[in-house]
């Protein structure tokens, strides 16, 4: 795993990101002409956009409930079993369960030490950054189900945007707070390199291992972030490991950084012209087919 699973932004930070990504996902399922909640999402073939809105919702729940419960080892804990409300409550739920967290962490302390399923990072502040960045991947998924604009800034009279749909230039993750995307790269790397991945996932932990291969992803939008821009990813016969720096690698792929994030979790093709990829093009496609969760 990383060397550096800690962050250089602030739990504060990280729970502003996640209020404002619950409220815009919350937003696009209370829309004033109603929302088919049983349509297929297509970047999450398994889930319908309520069971997509189920999983946030009970994975801010089930983090909160763990700070509360003082747990500090191992438990068995499905969120499956965390009661969902019909429909037309499901917005207000969403927000509820973000802000529950919160302040449920902000009443802890972020340093409080939490159990997590991944074996890194045990400390209540996890949590809030865990949900903070799959809140944000997801809001982008239901954003293509619904069709919908969305919004520079959770606030009243925000600035609309395109529909993702037709471009995901658009979106706003990728043109705002670019060191909040640029740490989802970097969390993603923490949660897939992790002791807890490689159990839960055992068939991802083998197919990142390698012989020493290198992959190089810079964020061409992070001037301001110097290393915290760029990661490289080794790949070894014990498994993965990451680091953040730039330098020369077998392929480098080159993109905004939530591009980057979106292209990882496999939200947009590698062929997308909104990336650069030079050197060996099979090893980031490996990638990106095998370290699926």
């Amino acid at each position: 795993m990383s060397r550096t699973p800690r962050t250089r932004l602030t739990t504060a930070r990280h729970a502003e990101w996640l209020l404002a990504q619950t409220d815009q996902l919350a937003g696009l399922v209370e829309g004033v002409d109603g929302v088919d909640l049983g349509r297929p999402v297509p970047t999450c073939p398994d889930w319908n956009l309520r069971q997509l809105v189920e999983h946030i919702g009970r994975g801010h729940r089930a983090g909160l409930d763990l700070i509360r419960d003082g747990v500090t080892g191992p438990v068995s804990a499905d969120p499956g079993s965390i009661p969902v409300p019909g429909d037309d409550e499901l917005p207000g739920w969403l927000r509820d369960g973000a802000r529950d967290l919160v302040d449920t962490v902000a009443s802890a302390g972020p340093e409080r030490p939490v159990w997590n399923y991944l074996g890194v990072d045990l400390h209540a502040g996890f949590w809030v950054r865990r949900m903070a960045h799959d809140t944000a991947v997801h809001r982008f998924d239901a954003s293509l189900v619904v069709g919908r604009p969305l919004s520079r800034g959770a606030g009243a009279g925000a600035e609309p945007v395109a529909d993702p749909a037709a471009g995901l230039g658009a979106d706003p993750a990728a043109e705002r707070d670019v060191d909040l995307a640029a740490d989802g790269v970097s969390e993603w790397l923490m949660v897939v390199t992790s002791p807890g991945a490689a159990a839960l996932k055992p068939d991802v932990g083998v197919a990142i291992r390698g012989t020493g291969q290198t992959l190089h992803l810079h964020a061409t939008d992070g001037a301001g972030l110097g290393d915290s821009g760029g990661w490289i990813i080794r790949r070894d016969p014990g498994g993965a490991s990451w680091r953040h720096g730039h330098g020369r690698a077998d392929v480098e792929v080159h993109g905004r950084a939530f591009d980057l994030l979106l292209a990882l979790l496999g939200r947009i093709g590698l062929t997308d012209d909104r990336l650069g990829i030079s050197g060996d093009r099979s090893l980031i496609e490996h990638w990106v087919r095998h370290v699926v969760f």
